[in-house]
């Protein structure tokens, strides 16, 4: 009787430990690790990364430049659970139980352009709002050119990755919905 009591009383210690840990994790701050060269030269593929979930949590806009993890799927509302999901100890649990992997819908971009913003890709530059973009952070000049002049929507930011040549970004996918803004790079 008394080993079972002691072994009830770890495992609601143990629980409730968890419990804080993801907590913790789905709304201060979260490790990440760097998947891909579309941050290059900036960050390098399987970089570790500490990420700050307090503006996600309290819906804070991003400013220029900020490098930023979103949630890509851009053609659906984000929802709680998300956040959970998107947990990398529930995300492998939730793996092993349904028996395939998600597409990766997780990035880490650049934010480039804010809500009203006016985006231009020509001459191998990103002008905003009608002025040349210094930014000497990227990797090389870009090759992507259009014509089209995008206007980012309200509630919405536009990122792009450092490593234009080699990111899949806003130009593909659309302004990101600040909701799919889930958090925003302290250090790496």
């Amino acid at each position: 009787m008394k080993v079972i009591r002691e072994g009830l009383s770890w495992g609601k210690a143990l629980l409730v430990a968890a419990a804080f840990s993801i907590g913790i994790n789905v709304f201060v701050f979260q490790p990440t690790k760097v998947a891909g060269l579309s941050m290059e030269p900036t960050l390098h593929d399987s970089q570790r990364l500490m990420i700050s979930k307090i503006g996600h949590t309290f819906k804070e806009v991003p400013s220029y430049g900020d490098i930023v993890i979103v949630d890509s799927r851009v053609d659906r509302e984000r929802q709680l659970v998300d956040d959970f999901q998107d947990h990398i100890i529930i995300h492998f649990l939730l793996k092993a139980v349904k028996g395939t992997e998600e597409g990766r819908h997780i990035w880490i971009k650049r934010v480039i352009g804010l809500a009203g913003d006016t985006l231009e890709f020509k001459d191998g530059h990103v002008y905003r709002n009608g002025e040349k973009l210094e930014e000497p952070y990227i990797k090389e000049e870009m090759s992507y050119e259009s014509s089209e002049v995008i206007t980012v929507p309200v509630d919405h930011v536009f990122v792009m990755g450092d490593n234009r040549n080699n990111s899949v970004d806003s130009r593909f996918v659309g302004s990101i919905p600040l909701d799919h803004v889930l958090g925003k790079m302290l250090f790496q």
